[in-house]
């Protein structure tokens, strides 16, 4: 690639105001180590690996740590720092608002800020919010904005309210899991039939969910729910996009092609939690594989991306 043309919808931030709220509670993103971050190393990431726009949010744990107050002031904070990083480099940056579930009245109030003010690319939601999964029925307000709105809705991991594997991070394992299990509590419980004009984004190809899809839909219709077909379930599948990060292997690349609706799978890198190096490693997978359809490769680092985000189309 000749000159950075890639639009990386799962890329990461780093607030000094987020990072010091971890460490001043001894906590990390899953057993991950916080790295250091500025934009003029994502500038540099980015210009080596043809990446024009990163859409920058932070990761696992999110914002909300525990108490509903702290976690309205570490959003406010965490948004603005992210607002100034587009403001001041708008064509490299766009973001997604951190939102601070499961305090919902917040979280709806922290969406109209964010968007109407902060301009926010859209929101990132945890895969599950203090162990509370995103079809929540209480949750359905903030749901009911955002399809108001239209809405880019980013879905990135956290820890499932299990115990870790011993020597087992939780981003090498538990966060493909927790993915798959928020997406299908989604379409399990309605959203994602009853809020038709949210975007929602899957991180990391999806977890498993294109590898398990039919093995949901043929279940659900003949034993979890058989007032819907497994067409039904299918259809709500299908309205999820998707990002490589980390998923742009020999296996899971051609899983999620054959699974994902066209237009429906975008670039990711997952910097500066995936190193640099890792990001190379994928990026020669997305590369050089073999059967893309006419101008698929070119729609998945970009093309689609600028549907959903109109301000980046050139």
């Amino acid at each position: 690639m000749s000159f950075p043309a890639r639009i990386d919808v799962h890329q990461h931030i780093v607030p000094p105001v987020w990072a010091e709220t971890l460490a001043a509670r001894g906590l990390d993103s899953g057993g991950w180590a916080i790295p250091g971050w500025s934009p003029d190393s994502a500038i540099a990431m980015m210009d080596e690996q043809g990446i024009a726009t990163g859409v920058l949010s932070v990761t696992a744990p999110g914002v909300h740590l525990g108490d509903d107050a702290q976690a309205r002031h570490l959003a406010r904070a965490v948004n603005e720092y992210a607002a100034e990083a587009v403001k001041d480099s708008p064509d490299r940056f766009g973001h997604f608002a951190g939102i601070p579930l499961p305090d919902v009245d917040a979280a709806v109030a922290e969406t109209v800020h964010a968007l109407d003010t902060l301009h926010a690319d859209g929101v990132v939601l945890m895969s599950n919010a203090r162990g509370r999964y995103l079809g929540d029925p209480d949750f359905e307000p903030l749901w009911a904005e955002l399809d108001r709105r239209g809405a880019n809705v980013f879905i990135h991991p956290a820890q499932p309210p299990i115990d870790l594997l011993p020597g087992t991070p939780a981003p090498l394992a538990d966060y493909v899991f927790d993915t798959t299990r928020s997406a299908l509590n989604l379409v399990l419980n309605g959203v994602m039939h009853r809020y038709p004009n949210v975007r929602v984004i899957l991180s990391h190809g999806g977890g498993f969910l294109p590898y398990a899809a039919y093995r949901f839909t043929g279940l659900t219709s003949t034993v979890v729910d058989r007032e819907r077909t497994a067409e039904d379930i299918l259809r709500d599948l299908k309205r999820f996009y998707f990002d490589t990060a980390l998923s742009a292997s020999p296996s899971a690349l051609p899983a999620l092609l054959a699974f994902a609706e066209p237009g429906h799978v975008l670039y990711g890198s997952d910097w500066p939690f995936a190193p640099q190096d890792t990001g190379s490693y994928y990026n020669h997978y997305l590369e050089t594989y073999p059967d893309y359809a006419p101008g698929q490769a070119d729609a998945i680092d970009r093309d689609n991306a600028e549907i959903l985000f109109p301000r980046l189309a050139r």
